[in-house]
């Protein structure tokens, strides 16, 4: 599904973000990439949706190469990945259910299976009573609730969450978490991104740890 060889990425000379990685993600993984603020997680993340690309080694997405893929096809690749980001992301002006089905409308999504489609999916986020509220509304976890409903919507086959409780305190944090598992036991591989490893080892699956751009054992 997702593999990553050998890569390297430097954004000025002579420092990398990353060197000389390798990983893969499998269909059914659970995955926490863990390590300090400014260790390469973003970076890697950014690398897998093809936001930039490696100046060494290759990225492999569901058939797509870093190497290969054209400009036109790097909607069609996202169309695919789910993305969740510490910041949330949600669009103000927008309720909870328009954001949710933003994310379908701009690949051609309407009607009554798109509208049933976002309530089921607001459903199993726990958030159907909250459809019609906008983000500032809501606290913390429930708007990183809703940028998740917005990208389970379109069924990716894995989620890439970027320090998603970065925002969130404690209690928050194991919510979301657990609503991460509860997708992942559905099918859908999670690669997820943070600097807490006790909360890593406490939620159980892989640990893949980064310090300075490179891969360590934890």
């Amino acid at each position: 599904m997702v593999e990553v060889r050998n890569v390297s990425k430097s954004f000025k000379k002579g420092w990398y973000a990353l060197k000389n990685i390798s990983l893969s993600v499998d269909k059914g993984d659970f995955v926490f990439l863990t390590g300090p603020t400014g260790s390469g997680k973003t970076t890697l993340l950014r690398l897998i949706y093809m936001d930039i690309f490696p100046d060494e080694g290759e990225v492999a997405v569901a058939g797509f190469l870093s190497s290969k893929i054209k400009s036109y096809e790097i909607p069609l690749l996202r169309r695919r990945i789910g993305i969740i980001f510490q910041d949330f992301r949600l669009l103000e002006d927008k309720t909870v259910y328009e954001n949710v089905a933003f994310a379908l409308e701009v690949t051609g999504g309407s009607g009554r299976k798109m509208r049933e489609k976002v309530m089921k999916t607001l459903t199993l986020l726990g958030l159907s009573h909250k459809r019609n509220e906008f983000p500032y509304r809501l606290s913390g976890g429930e708007q990183q609730k809703a940028a998740i409903a917005r990208a389970l919507v379109r069924e990716p086959f894995i989620l890439l969450a970027d320090e998603p409780t970065g925002n969130i305190d404690l209690e928050g944090s194991e919510e979301i978490i657990q609503i991460l598992k509860e997708v992942n036991t559905s099918g859908t591989a999670v690669l997820m991104a943070t600097h807490d490893v006790y909360l890593a080892k406490k939620m159980g699956g892989g640990i893949i740890n980064l310090e300075e751009g490179e891969m360590v054992k934890n």
